[in-house]
């Protein structure tokens, strides 16, 4: 099954200089070696978003970020697990827990 990690930064937490880098980079080479991960990617910052909603028809066009909260998608992360528990395992090792939160969510395959 595929799984999707919307990968969350909370910004009241603070990080030392380099320390998500070095945090992520060794998760990184364990999950493709082990053949979990599919796909990931950073995201650009929620100020370079563009957010769409279609409200009676009429097209509403917001630049920036969707919400005004403290912790933001950063990225995702397509993983390939068996269920959903061994998902919420993998996500539970995922650098970036510490720092945000980890939203897993399955493909809907119907």
């Amino acid at each position: 099954m595929k799984f999707l990690y919307l990968v969350c930064r909370d910004d009241t937490i603070k990080a030392a200089p380099g320390e998500i880098p070095r945090a992520v980079e060794p998760w990184l080479d364990d999950v493709r070696a082990r053949g979990v991960l599919l796909e990931g990617q950073p995201l650009a910052p929620p100020s370079d978003a563009v957010t769409i909603r279609v409200r009676g028809g009429e097209v509403l066009v917001h630049h920036g970020p969707f919400t005004a909260a403290t912790e933001r998608v950063v990225g995702f992360d397509v993983v390939e697990c068996p269920s959903m528990e061994e998902a919420v395992n993998e996500a539970r090792r995922h650098p970036m827990a510490p720092f945000g939160s980890i939203e897993v969510r399955a493909f809907d395959n119907s």
